[in-house]
């Protein structure tokens, strides 16, 4: 067993915190199936048999409608297509995800205008939104981008912020005090004005949003480190790696960051949460991703300009709200478990 017997005694106690256990199942669970959303809610038909032979849509090349004797060039049109091997009555079958639309696609209906409420009849099972997307199909594409949006931010601001603080911790004297400074002018930095101009003169893309992000805030977790480093480094084991030589960077990352992993697996869920709520926000604002992206933020904007369509806003809502609930729920689960004070019992 590589994991040693402390590690392993957290993650029982871990365990033992039965709702931050179980909400990290969940959410882990939540976050994997994203990975393959396309096999539950997609427009494109998951196998089809036509003519004895069979097709694979969902992850494959488009399919234009004349491969399958239809009229027409363009993409099939699935749903329309299983209707017609219904009423056709033969040999040729094919199998649509749970939700026949995708996150980008308008659905009219005749003589009425979107938004559509929750239906079972056409499997809109959270309704539409005012554009006449399926609501559902947006809020699963919407958690996967702000979920992975949430872990890269996370995972690239702490590879920053933890390596800066280490360094000011270690060394101290003139670069810790300098770099104090920086860290103090950066964070007064009006980061939502900078991607309000930034949104002005450019669209922001995934990859855009995530590099401002991170450039204004990874310091989040320097002061945290550094006091760490500066507590840990005049420990015996660091005096000892110094005596045998060892060089300043691998004293701090193989020797002072392993034994302050605490803390950053402590501030891990909170920072998801953070991610996830900026991003929104930021959606909600208008200054986030470029519409047509599926995302949380636009349609709690739709939700609370269209009171009277109640589905919107309130399935957005619920669905935020449990997810962040979960994330606090791991959070507090987290930090018992790596309390090294320990011994305080959740009940």
């Amino acid at each position: 067993m590589w994991l040693n017997p402390l590690t392993l005694k957290k993650l029982k106690r871990f365990r033992a915190i039965k709702r931050g256990y179980y909400s990290f199942v969940i959410l882990a669970s939540m976050v994997f199936l994203s990975l393959f959303a396309e096999l539950f809610i997609n427009s494109r038909a998951l196998v089809v048999k036509y003519n004895d032979k069979f097709y694979f849509p969902t992850f494959g090349a488009i399919i234009p409608g004349t491969e399958f004797g239809l009229d027409y060039e363009y993409e099939t049109r699935y749903r329309l297509l299983k209707e017609k091997f219904k009423e056709e009555g033969g040999k040729n079958w094919l199998i649509m995800p749970l939700v026949p639309y995708n996150a980008y696609e308008s659905i009219s209906r005749e003589g009425i205008y979107p938004p559509y409420p929750p239906s079972f009849e056409f499997k809109n099972y959270f309704g539409t939104d005012t554009s006449g997307r399926d609501i559902l199909a947006r809020l699963v594409y919407g958690f996967r981008i702000a979920i992975w949006f949430s872990i890269v931010l996370t995972t690239l601001t702490y590879v920053v912020g933890i390596a800066i603080g280490c360094m000011m911790g270690y060394w101290a004297g003139t670069f810790d005090i300098v770099m104090q400074r920086i860290i103090e002018i950066w964070s007064n930095v009006p980061f939502l004005y900078v991607i309000m101009i930034i949104s002005s003169v450019l669209v922001p893309n995934f990859g855009m949003l995530l590099a401002i992000m991170v450039f204004f805030g990874w310091h989040g977790m320097t002061f945290y480190m550094r006091a760490s480093t500066y507590r840990e480094k005049s420990r015996e084991y660091v005096l000892a790696a110094q005596s045998l030589g060892a060089s300043p960077v691998r004293i701090i990352f193989r020797h002072i960051l392993p034994n302050s992993i605490s803390i950053i697996v402590t501030f891990v869920p909170f920072a998801i949460a953070s991610g996830i709520t900026s991003l929104t926000a930021l959606d909600y604002l208008g200054f986030g991703l470029p519409p047509p992206t599926p995302s949380w933020g636009e349609l709690l904007e739709q939700g609370t300009s269209n009171m009277q369509a109640v589905w919107i806003v309130s399935s957005v809502v619920s669905m935020m709200v449990v997810v962040l609930t979960m994330v606090t729920f791991i959070g507090e689960a987290i930090r018992e478990a790596f309390d090294p004070k320990k011994f305080s019992i959740y009940q």
